[in-house]
């Protein structure tokens, strides 16, 4: 995150060999010339500030030999680039409380600040240890009240929430804004204190965390009459944070966690990555992002519960109350996500598939049957019902289940919007229904004149049609060098061409 810039000494700044520890005029540094070169940077110290900053210089002085705090020795140019600087926001912005000082390192510029606006809560965050007991050595030392050290690296799974967050930023802007991701509050601000040359970054930052975070200041400034250039960037966070939408779903949603794979609730979805399953509890689970958001949005009073690991991604606040929130451990999530989206699972009751009978006949237009066994071809082919028009789907006794997991994705989805019907077997067919049956050996289907009402019947993966069937069979023409067409793919040009010659496309 940041380098270090501290540096060591105790109550009196030791000399080091080959440099000079000069004051602002060439005398010996001492606390006036430490206030002097404060006060001709319009940062006027009080007797307690001043008595506060000399020992913080004597501690880093004291350190910096075994910790490497800081590379700069000059005692002007330590007030100037380390305690000044630090100090300078302060005089641009309101500070926030609390506040965390991200990537401490030897307390910048978090001490400074505490040191001039005591009423502020202050939160130095430094992974590395040695650096981090020094913290806390300098905080007793300084007599701080309303400070304290986080020894560990931020990241987006750190979630003590902060009302802002301050630092010298090394790191890109982006990245640093990914670590707040779990910390900052909603509306909080990050002050990133970066060179004159961060317009590239602002331009990255902006772009990716479009309606999430927005440019609110660009403040450029000098360190007193320097010649040092610096930018105080301040971006405002415009969402929530996911501890703080967790919460606010739970209040919605009746929560319950399952952690142990002996979990009867647990057990009972696991089956339902089965058809067996699925078919016996008349529930399915629906997976990836899309297919769950549009779900819920479609069928409301189907869906049952919102699944997720643990308590990331809560139901959004669209959802219906009555929907439980199942939080699963992550191993138990990853069992039932077999896609390996990562996204959200939502459990909903199965649709219904109302009998239907060869002697009800067939409504007007096209009405797919489908035998196939491969829940993926089952998907596919109802997605293909789907757009083009069919009046509805009768699912023979061979088929899989419809509401199959790779059936449910294979299809996109459309298997929750699509009339579905439960037939009798292949073999149970009388052969006097107005069929159009698909084979390779029938006659070229542009021959063909589909009824007004009739059924489609693609045949079994490998075994194709019953030869009764295969008579009065049409065939997709193709290229004699390839076998023959997927079943589902076979059933997908058919419906096209039964739909371009009612009429529909």
């Amino acid at each position: 995150m940041k380098k270090g810039h501290g540096a060591s000494p105790s109550q009196k700044p030791k000399q080091r060999s080959g440099r000079v520890a000069e004051g602002p005029s060439g005398g010996p540094p001492g606390p006036e010339a430490l206030a002097a070169i404060f006060q001709s940077c319009n940062l006027p110290l009080t007797e307690r500030q001043i008595e506060q900053f000399w020992l913080y210089h004597g501690l880093l002085r004291h350190h910096n030999t075994t910790l490497n705090l800081t590379r700069i020795h000059n005692f002007t140019q330590m007030v100037l680039k380390l305690y000044v600087d630090s100090a300078l926001p302060a005089q641009l912005v309101a500070l926030p409380s609390p506040l965390m000082d991200l990537g401490s390192g030897p307390g910048m510029p978090g001490i400074p600040l505490k040191i001039l606006r005591p009423e502020v809560q202050i939160v130095l965050a430094e992974g590395r240890g040695k650096r981090a007991a020094f913290l806390q050595e300098a905080i007793r030392h300084l007599g701080l009240d309303g400070i304290s050290v986080i020894d560990r690296n931020i990241t987006a799974a750190f979630a003590q929430p902060v009302a802002g967050v301050i630092t010298r930023a090394v790191e890109v802007i982006a990245d640093t804004l990914c670590r707040l991701e779990g910390c900052l509050v909603q509306n909080g601000r990050v002050f990133l204190m970066k060179g004159p040359g961060c317009d590239p970054e602002i331009e990255v930052a902006s772009q990716r965390f479009a309606g999430r975070f927005a440019l609110v200041a660009d403040e450029a400034y000098r360190i007193g009459h320097t010649t040092h250039e610096r930018r105080l960037v301040v971006f405002e966070r415009l969402d929530a944070p996911p501890r703080a939408v967790a919460a606010k779903a739970a209040g919605r949603h009746r929560v319950v966690a399952v952690t142990s794979d002996q979990n009867s609730r647990f057990k009972a979805l696991k089956k339902l990555l089965a058809g067996r399953g699925i078919k016996k509890a008349g529930q399915l689970l629906v997976a990836g992002a899309r297919p769950v958001q549009e779900a819920l949005a479609d069928l409301p009073r189907q869906s049952r519960a919102w699944i997720t690991c643990e308590e990331r991604n809560p139901p959004p606040e669209t959802a219906p109350a009555h929907l439980e929130w199942l939080q699963l451990s992550d191993p138990l999530f990853q069992a039932l996500d077999i896609f390996g989206t990562r996204a959200p699972l939502l459990l909903m009751d199965a649709p219904a598939m109302a009998p239907w009978t060869p002697d009800e006949g067939f409504p007007p237009g096209c009405s797919l049957l489908v035998p196939f066994q491969d829940p993926e071809n089952i998907g596919t082919v109802i997605r293909s019902a789907a757009a083009f028009g069919v009046t509805q789907v009768i699912l023979l006794a061979e088929s899989a289940h419809p509401c199959h997991p790779k059936a449910l994705r294979a299809s996109g989805g459309a298997v929750l919007r699509v009339r579905l019907r439960q037939g009798p077997s292949l073999a149970d067919l009388p052969p006097h229904l107005p069929v159009v049956a698909l084979s390779a050996e029938g006659q070229d289907i542009a021959a063909k004149t589909f009824p007004r009402a009739f059924g489609l019947l693609a045949g079994l993966e490998g075994e194709g049609l019953p030869t009764p069937w295969r008579t009065q069979a049409v065939r997709i023409p193709i290229d004699p060098s390839v076998e023959s067409l997927n079943a589902a793919t076979a059933a997908a040009v058919a419906l096209y061409e039964w739909r371009r010659r009612a009429g529909g496309g």
